[in-house]
């Protein structure tokens, strides 16, 4: 499951995912959500967060992420990604090369580090 995170500004979208997340929790929350953000600023930042009882994604979900960051490949302006599970962080670092984005890995602890590193000017 895909969940939007409030109190962030206009122009910073921010997701927590929880237990298994799908192609549905994209195609319901994210993608909606980005294609909106879009329509009224030319660059985003983005905070997803990963809740303890996450448990993975599906193979559609996992299609929708990748569709999702590179069709918007250069309107990404910052990513932050929280989570503990190792094989997450090892992934968004051996990925987030590829992005034009500043992309940056922080732990469940750190999720307000997080929120003022992906909202700082």
């Amino acid at each position: 499951m895909i969940k939007a995170l409030p109190g962030f500004p206009d122009d910073v979208l921010a997701f927590e995912a929880s237990g298994q997340v799908s192609a549905s929790d994209y195609e319901t929350v994210l993608m909606p959500a980005v294609e909106a953000a879009l329509e009224k600023h030319d660059r985003l930042r983005m905070l997803y967060s990963f809740a303890a009882g996450f448990s993975g994604f599906d193979m559609g979900a996992m299609w929708d992420d990748a569709r999702v960051g590179f069709s918007h490949f250069n309107r990404w302006e910052r990513i932050a990604v929280v989570t503990d599970l190792e094989w997450l962080k090892l992934s968004v670092q051996g990925m987030g090369f590829l992005m034009p984005s500043a992309v940056r890995v922080f732990g469940r602890d750190h999720f307000e580090q997080a929120k003022c590193w992906v909202t700082e000017a």
